[in-house]
């Protein structure tokens, strides 16, 4: 059964989308911008960061119409979305002002906040800034990870990202997914080039990794504990994991190539 196509209007423009698809799913589908900080593409929407508001109405609203974030709502026929106006600027600007508060010191911060027209914080500064948004990527790409070494934290003002009694996280397995991830790069890493036969060391959480050479060319690939735990957790053996992108790529079509010579021989 084919699934059922779904008709939605966006800044006067008709779409269709699928049963499941959020307005920011469509929107980024067709082009439209609207912004986001918490969104990645490859994690559950979590609506963190509120600044992809956008507007919303129906034919059949009978004139009602109200923000939400398009990052969690779903689309449904004959929805009707604006991505820039008035009120939603204004919400927008909102967030930002309290960012830019929280976070004076986020270069990140500041460039979207100046592409928004604010450029300084109309709220009293935070007594202790920091560049972490409390956005929560980090922490769910961890748990997607399966590692859930660090979580959140407090709550309200005090909320914040945290490690287990402010120590090393013995959970983690040092993949810098949480660094990579981190949209004001918040979450320090530090990748130390190899000497002689060690294949070098990460840092980061309080950990010093060691990390895997590759077995073609010699450069970093993973810390050893990521390898350990991805080997076991996928039922692959270590080897697997010891070869980079690459390398692999490149034998991979060597291998191709090499089973097109021997047809031609054929």
């Amino acid at each position: 059964m084919s699934e059922k196509t779904i008709n939605v209007e966006i800044n006067g423009r008709f779409f269709q989308a699928a049963s499941g698809d959020t307005v920011l799913d469509v929107a980024r589908r067709e082009g439209i911008e609207i912004p986001t900080l918490c969104h990645h593409d490859g994690l559950e929407p979590f609506g963190a960061c509120r600044l992809c508001m956008v507007e919303i109405t129906h034919k059949d609203w009978k004139g009602w119409s109200g923000l939400v974030a398009a990052c969690l709502y779903p689309v449904e026929e004959g929805l009707q979305v604006a991505t820039d106006n008035d009120a939603i600027a204004g919400a927008r600007k909102t967030v930002l002002d309290l960012l830019l508060a929280r976070c004076p010191g986020s270069d990140k911060i500041r460039r979207i906040a100046a592409a928004h027209g604010v450029t300084k914080t109309s709220y009293k500064k935070a007594p202790h800034p920091t560049t972490c948004i409390l956005c929560g990527l980090c922490v769910r790409v961890c748990a997607v990870k399966g590692a859930n070494a660090i979580d959140t934290s407090g709550r309200g003002i005090g909320k914040k990202i945290a490690i287990p009694f402010r120590q090393p996280p013995p959970d983690c397995i040092g993949c810098a997914s949480c660094a990579h991830i981190c949209p004001t790069d918040t979450i320090r890493c530090e990748d130390i080039e190899p000497t002689g036969s060690a294949g070098g060391v990460r840092k980061i959480w309080g950990h010093s990794f060691e990390m895997v050479k590759c077995d073609a060319c010699g450069k970093p690939i993973l810390p050893r504990k990521q390898m350990e735990y991805e080997a076991a957790r996928s039922g692959l053996d270590e080897s697997y994991f010891s070869v980079c992108a690459s390398c692999s790529q490149a034998k991979t079509f060597k291998t191709i190539g090499t089973a097109f010579d021997m047809e031609g021989v054929q």
